[in-house]
């Protein structure tokens, strides 16, 4: 839950997650829709997908390798997630590297090559100051290091346990470091969403394909989502019959690679319109409980006034 994501934002999902899900084998057993749903909102649906798959391999093998290359063949465990495993859970000499680690060395060592670049040095860097006793505890303070005295603005060099062999310190480059590849605008894509409400109280809903951007989450059904989409030709895209009105304003969205824009449009419809195939209709008042990205509340909101509540934190029961 904390790759892109911050502690704050993650806290409340990890709360009900694990009230929800309390055993590897609690989250194995979940239907997919239960999954997607707990972690409607947090955003990369694909670290849910391949979470719920980790925890299907695990049980089906019978439990958790405790090596690197055996934790790296799971689904979604990627050289960063396998090393701190293997390390803090199992006590495996293994240079666990996330963002914090990598600042650190890059001072440390005073490493200018630029970030991706820079990643195989780094990972030697550390992998010879990992301890044969007490691998975890290294791992973890490392990254707490980085945490809270070596942030990447106005470190707290002077409480720094190596302030003294820090070579960025000693050359006034601290705050340079680590060196970062600009990163490259998505281009601008546009669709349209059509938000139809039925007479009985219920919405048109359908579940995205499995793999792909927000691979298996619900949504109103929408247009493609294109540079060149051309708003003034949207009702051809529009699911179903019905007097469509385009609502004022703009759904804006920023995804990893690029933003989105959707226009939404509205319909009301009669009780007994059927829904089109591979489309459902859903009561106004289960939406929260849906797998609704957060551009879809957006698009909710702006169609229908109240957007589809996120989750709140919750205690997690213990596991018997």
């Amino acid at each position: 839950m904390l790759q892109q994501t911050t502690v704050q934002a993650v806290r409340p999902y990890f709360a009900k997650f694990l009230a929800l899900f309390p055993n590897v084998e609690a989250l194995a057993e979940a239907p997919t829709d239960a999954v997607m749903s707990a972690w409607a909102g947090l955003g990369y649906y694909s670290r849910a997908r391949n979470l719920h798959a980790c925890a299907k391999a695990v049980v089906e093998a019978g439990g958790f390798p405790e090596t690197e290359e055996g934790l790296r063949k799971l689904p979604g465990i990627g050289a960063y997630t396998a090393a701190a495993v293997a390390a803090i859970a199992f006590g495996r000499p293994a240079a666990a590297v996330d963002g914090n680690v990598e600042r650190v060395m890059s001072r440390l060592h005073l490493i200018e090559t630029p970030l991706p670049a820079a990643k195989p040095e780094i990972r030697l860097r550390v992998l010879d100051l990992v301890p044969a006793d007490r691998p975890g505890d290294f791992a973890q303070a490392l990254m707490d290091l980085g945490a809270t005295l070596c942030t990447p603005k106005r470190p707290a060099c002077a409480l720094c346990p190596w302030m003294t062999p820090c070579r960025a310190r000693a050359a006034g480059l601290q705050e340079t470091l680590p060196r970062k590849m600009p990163k490259r605008e998505g281009e601008l894509r546009r669709g349209a969403a059509f938000a139809a409400l039925r007479s009985d109280g219920t919405v048109l809903l359908r579940t995205r394909p499995p793999k792909g951007l927000l691979g298996g989450m619900a949504e109103v059904p929408t247009s493609e989502w294109r540079s060149d989409y051309d708003v003034a030709k949207a009702l051809l895209d529009a699911p179903l019959e019905g007097r469509w009105r385009r609502l004022p304003g703009t759904v804006r969205h920023v995804f990893t690679h690029f933003p989105l824009e959707l226009v939404v449009f509205q319909a009301k419809v009669a009780a007994g319109t059927e829904a089109p195939e591979g489309m459902r209709w859903v009561p106004q008042e289960k939406l929260p409980g849906e797998a609704l990205p957060n551009v879809m509340r957006k698009v909710l909101a702006e169609a229908f006034g109240e957007p589809a509540s996120k989750p709140k934190a919750v205690r997690p029961r213990r596991a018997p």
